[in-house]
């Protein structure tokens, strides 16, 4: 028994034999050619031809992965027709008398490598779609065939050093358990696919091909791949197996039915996410909406502050995967644990009381304002709203909304399209409490933060282990809390959700529908569970 560490695409366990993918490689060296002009058309015919089996792929995309997905091979067929690729195909062929396999490749690496130096992860990974569409010509140039996609006699986990989109879609899912690749990312297209489809899967494992036809175990929980695992392992991942279909069960069971009490009370149940990638889960365990994305982790674990287009394209990528789902972006939330050294924040006896959130903001505004026009901007795609962090009075948020509304002066100065974005901020503060009913005369909604609510209330560090038995999270105090700002947000027209902790803790959740919650935001691991104990809710 042997175990390789991946990084995992797809969360999911299974058993099977080994299939090692070996691809057909094609000629690409140079060769001299006399004619310039036909090589140009030789390789025109190609590109054309590749747009066309892209076009097929899409329609059987769209059945297979949904539209969104499907867009993928949309892309690639943008990439094969970009002006910058096809002039440097028309470069080499006729500036070095290169044949159009050579010119093709060539050019596929130069712009692949460009994408892959870029900062942002998401462009990253479509250096990826550039060396795909390039092998994509390379193949109708070498023998004009398609691929006609990877079939097995029985269900098999597959492995290669890549697995392109048009690849992954053309597998016959009824005989594929799983899929392992060498090389790939968390932000390819592959990996987004195999997420769709519900395939586990890990990137990042060093193949051998001497494991063909062998028994193995693709660990998508812990990323790990067991070649020839032992009856104990055996046993225990099959155990673990069980576990995970009979979730995937209650997936299937719960997913596109609504939140609802028995007697028909609606309670949204959206997903707390930190990235991008956190979409995904969201996406998988049928979040209602994202409650709240904490934009701070794009500040964070680098060097300098994130530009407005960097953001723009984060705000705009989770906007469009959520499909027309509330998305609501919390401004950052910088200070106490979460530090950044660029910010040049002082140290603090009490960061946690200190310098952070919307104080750092508002005593910054053209940070506040980059971050304020990249989610507008964004919001042109999707359905986006803002949550401020911190707030503890009527005045932080009037000046809020006076910043906010110069952000939207100048972008119609500029013609540069927003959508209509709801305006909220969190209630973690007492004195947000003490203030709810006259804040909630100035925005849209409230989301409780129950984790610094809590400490700020019972004057608890919950970072300090040694307060552990102090700690009550069920403290009356944070439950009358919640429904004084409950009671006061409705008073106003104000909806009312809970973001922290609590907002999961099933031993309240009827608590808080008595209560009147209108919005429960979790982890994406428990929005089943929370939607379950809502439906059994009387």
């Amino acid at each position: 028994m042997k175990r390789y560490n991946g990084k995992s695409i797809y969360k999911g366990i299974a058993i099977g034999k080994i299939k090692i993918l070996k691809k057909v490689c094609y000629d690409t060296s140079l060769h001299t050619v006399e004619d310039s002009a036909a090589e140009i058309e030789r390789y025109n015919k190609a590109r054309d031809i590749a747009v066309q089996q892209l076009q097929d792929i899409f329609k059987k995309a769209i059945d297979e992965v949904g539209e969104e997905a499907a867009a993928i091979f949309d892309v690639q067929s943008m990439l094969i027709g970009d002006d910058d690729f096809t002039d440097s195909v028309y470069s080499f062929i006729n500036d070095e008398k290169a044949n159009a396999e050579y010119a093709v490749f060539q050019s596929g690496e130069t712009i692949s490598q460009i994408f892959s130096q870029m900062d942002d992860e998401y462009m990253k990974a479509r250096s990826a779609d550039i060396k795909d569409v390039a092998q994509r010509i390379i193949k109708v140039l070498c023998d004009g065939d398609e691929n006609g996609g990877i079939s097995a006699d029985e269900k098999q986990i597959l492995c290669a050093d890549d697995l392109t989109p048009a690849e992954t879609v053309a597998l016959d899912k009824s005989k594929v358990l799983a899929f392992v690749t060498k090389y790939g990312s968390s932000q390819s297209h592959t990996a987004i696919l195999a997420r769709t489809m519900n395939i586990p899967a890990l990137t990042g494992v060093i193949l051998d091909s001497e494991w063909d036809g062998k028994l193995a175990v693709v660990d998508g929980f812990t990323g790990e791949l067991i070649i020839e695992p032992d009856a104990e392992v055996l046993s225990e991942k099959e155990k673990r197996q069980k576990e995970a279909m009979a979730k995937l069960e209650l997936l299937q069971q719960l997913k596109g039915k609504e939140s609802v009490t028995k007697s028909g009370r609606k309670i949204n149940v959206y997903a707390n996410i930190g990235s991008v990638e956190d979409a995904y889960p969201a996406i998988e365990n049928d979040a209602e909406g994202i409650g709240l994305f904490r934009s701070e982790f794009l500040y964070l674990g680098r060097h300098t502050y994130p530009t407005e287009e960097e953001q723009f394209v984060a705000y705009k990528n989770v906007a469009r995967k959520m499909n027309g789902k509330k998305v609501i972006i919390r401004t950052l939330d910088i200070g106490a644990d979460k530090q950044a050294d660029y910010f040049n924040l002082e140290k603090e006896e009490n960061p946690a009381m200190g310098f952070r959130a919307i104080r750092i903001c508002l005593d910054r505004p053209d940070l506040f304002k980059t971050q304020l026009r990249a989610i507008y901007r964004a919001s042109a795609f999707g359905n986006i709203a803002i949550m401020y962090p911190m707030i503890i009075s009527v005045d932080e948020v009037r000046r809020i909304k006076k910043i906010s509304a110069d952000v939207c002066y100048s972008l119609n100065k500029e013609n540069i399209p927003y959508g209509n974005v709801e305006q909220g901020i969190m209630i973690e503060t007492p004195a947000a409490v003490m203030m709810s009913e006259e804040l909630a005369q100035e925005v849209d909604f409230f989301s409780i933060g129950t984790n610094d609510l809590t400490q700020y209330t019972l004057a608890i560090d919950r970072q300090n282990s040694k307060l552990e038995s102090f700690y009550d999270a069920h403290h009356p105090a944070i439950l009358k809390e919640i429904q004084m700002t409950i009671e006061n947000g409705h008073k106003h027209g104000c909806w009312v959700g809970i973001c922290g902790e609590l907002g999961a803790d099933l031993e309240l959740t009827e608590k808080f529908v008595k209560m009147g919650i209108d919005e429960l935001s979790v982890s994406p691991s428990r929005i089943l569970a929370l939607r379950d104990k809502i439906r059994s809710i009387e």
